[in-house]
């Protein structure tokens, strides 16, 4: 007659007893690396609904407010509120360009 062993069940062979560990520390270490990403991409992110930052030397017309921004070479566009899409030039922060979207 068997008798049971400390896992609880019929006396495990070495081997197996190891290969248990194994992947009960692996169990542990995907856990323990999904927890690290969530926070990761929970701290990382901002939340949404911030106002947007644009470069110092940049200034949007009166009454205009960002609602979008992004940027390529040597040029920066903002879409605002008011339905504007406002092109600045990157380096000297003037406007080169302003279309109407129809909002």
């Amino acid at each position: 007659m068997d008798t049971p062993g400390q896992d609880g069940g019929i006396g495990l062979d070495p081997s197996l007893r190891f290969l248990k560990r194994l992947v009960t520390i692996l169990m542990i270490t995907m856990i323990a690396g999904l927890i690290t990403v969530v926070a990761v991409i929970v701290i990382r992110f901002p939340t949404a609904g911030g106002d947007l930052q644009l470069p110092k030397d940049m200034a949007l017309p009166k009454g205009e407010r960002a609602s979008a921004v992004t940027q390529g070479r040597g040029w920066i566009a903002v879409v605002t509120d008011g339905g504007k899409l406002l092109v600045f030039d990157a380096f000297t922060g003037k406007l080169r360009h302003s279309y109407d979207l129809g909002n």
